[in-house]
């Protein structure tokens, strides 16, 4: 079963391409998303990864949480379901 992976305090230097080259020293990577600011089209400094395997997500979070990547110590942690506070009915 697939895991979801929260990615923060990325500098804006960061692509999805490095951190699918990272992520991958640990298992196959299903997806990368870094989110983007619609107005200024930069990195909010944030993404996600989606790892094929749990064992494999597990130590990569272990891993690189608080690690530094483009000189920025990153945050890594599971990822939490999204909850839509605005929604309207």
């Amino acid at each position: 079963m697939s895991k979801k992976i929260y990615v923060g305090n990325l500098s804006w230097n960061t692509t999805e391409d490095d951190l699918t080259n990272l992520f991958a020293q640990y298992g196959e990577v299903l997806s990368v998303n870094i989110i983007i600011d619609r107005d200024t089209n930069r990195s909010k400094g944030f993404g996600f990864i989606e790892m094929a395997e749990d064992d494999a997500a597990t130590a990569a979070i272990s891993t690189f949480n608080g690690k530094e990547l483009d000189g920025r110590n990153i945050r890594v942690n599971e990822a939490e379901e999204r909850r839509d506070n605005n929604r309207r009915y």
